[in-house]
């Protein structure tokens, strides 16, 4: 069962841990492909107010509709501004509890299924984000998440830009590979305690056949655990059950609250509250803060989100989520990551440990080696299944002569 399910499903698994190997390092890459878009060189005058950067925007792009802003506490970074709508204006991330919310994406955001950002602020506006030098207000870069690069490799690696087949296919291949993994497993098992020391080193120098034998073999049980996590993880992004059947083993809601909403202004016509107000609010909660999300309202009865995002988070998803009603500027519901459902957060972290964010750049090289690993077992096993195949045949030829 292990060596057909592998050679069936060599290509795929071959792709996706390839694929995945690039998703691995998105940010990084992304950064060091465009630096202008995302850093600047910091200066010594205070930072412009968002009300300017955003008037700067709408002269670069008369007809666009500020959606929201996010600011990071690098003094180098540029400041995010997102653009309202997008093919799917509206959905954001409830696997990640925060998701890629207006004003406060990231490049290795995914997508996912939310709430309607136009009440109230939950979801993704899914238009492009705009990059502005806060010290001048330039417009630095433009990047549209239809465009992207890394949005492509990411469809191809969860569904094959194929839709709910693709997504099916991919879900499937994951519960065959955890099956493959697991017999390979049982399969290193040695019978004796001599044969574990062979089976745990490769033996350099000899011939490609053994070298061959010991990247499987020995290599294949080194990342055989983090590979299981992979596709463990990624079972998830493919089957909607998953996370219905976590929420419900943890008695936590199957789905996010419907966003707060703002009250009717006393006064007709008033204004809603400025952003610069809002990022003082936000400042004045958690100023050692590593980013601060603004997201302002589609509706007029739409509230104001911040996400604050505090040092030593586990994830750039695990934010404190505060709405705001956007005529007064009072708080109408705050919820610390700490609160979240049970749930919540464990989904939230299903796609930082799938892609190896969750720790940092020590977890994203592990990621990006197994990964490339992975795609050897396949190429590694089916030499084997080939050397094996025609040593029998060369054996039946040998008896029948």
């Amino acid at each position: 069962m292990h060596r057909w399910l592998g050679l069936g499903n060599s290509l795929i698994i071959v792709f996706v841990c390839l694929t995945g190997s690039v998703l691995a390092f998105e940010q990084e890459i992304e950064q060091a492909w465009h630096p202008a878009r995302y850093f600047v060189a910091p200066a010594t005058t205070p930072r412009l107010p968002l009300a300017q950067l955003a008037e700067a925007v709408k002269a670069s792009k008369p007809e666009a509709k500020i959606g929201g802003f996010k600011l990071y506490a690098d003094p180098a970074r540029t400041v995010e501004v997102s653009l309202a709508g997008g093919d799917k204006e509206g959905k954001g991330d409830a696997r990640s509890g925060a998701g890629r919310m207006v004003g406060g994406g990231r490049p290795d955001a995914g997508p996912g299924k939310g709430g309607k950002g136009d009440k109230g602020g939950k979801g993704e506006g899914g238009g492009p984000r705009i990059f502005v030098n806060p010290y001048t207000a330039a417009i630095t870069g433009e990047l549209n998440p239809r465009d992207n690069f890394f949005k492509t490799v990411e469809q191809l690696h969860r569904g094959l830009v194929a839709g709910k087949t693709g997504k099916l296919v991919m879900g499937v291949n994951s519960v065959v590979f955890l099956f493959i993994l697991s017999t390979g497993l049982v399969l290193w098992w040695p019978t004796a305690r001599k044969a574990l020391m062979p089976r745990l080193k490769v033996k350099w120098g000899s011939g490609w056949k053994r070298l061959n034998h010991d990247f499987h073999i020995s290599l294949g049980f080194y990342a055989a655990v983090l590979l299981f996590i992979m596709a463990l993880t990624g079972i998830d992004m493919s089957f909607d059950w998953v996370g219905a059947g976590i929420n419900k083993l943890t008695h936590s809601p199957l789905k996010r609250p419907e966003p707060p909403t703002s009250a009717a202004p006393v006064v007709a016509g008033t204004a809603p509250f400025a952003a610069d107000a809002v990022l003082a609010l936000a400042r004045q909660q958690a100023s050692d803060a590593e980013s601060y999300s603004v997201q302002m309202p589609k509706e007029p009865t739409g509230s104001i989100r911040m996400a604050i995002l505090r040092p030593g988070a586990i994830t750039e998803n695990a934010t404190d989520e505060v709405y705001l009603d956007q005529y007064s500027g009072h708080v109408i519901s705050s919820q610390p990551y700490v609160q979240r459902p049970v749930g919540q957060r464990i989904r939230g972290l299903f796609k930082p440990v799938h892609t190896g964010a969750i720790g940092g750049l020590p977890t994203k090289i592990l990621a990006f080696a197994i990964g490339l690993l992975g795609a050897t077992f396949p190429i590694t096993g089916t030499i084997m299944w080939w050397n094996r195949r025609r040593k029998s045949q060369r054996k039946a030829q040998l008896q029948a002569a």
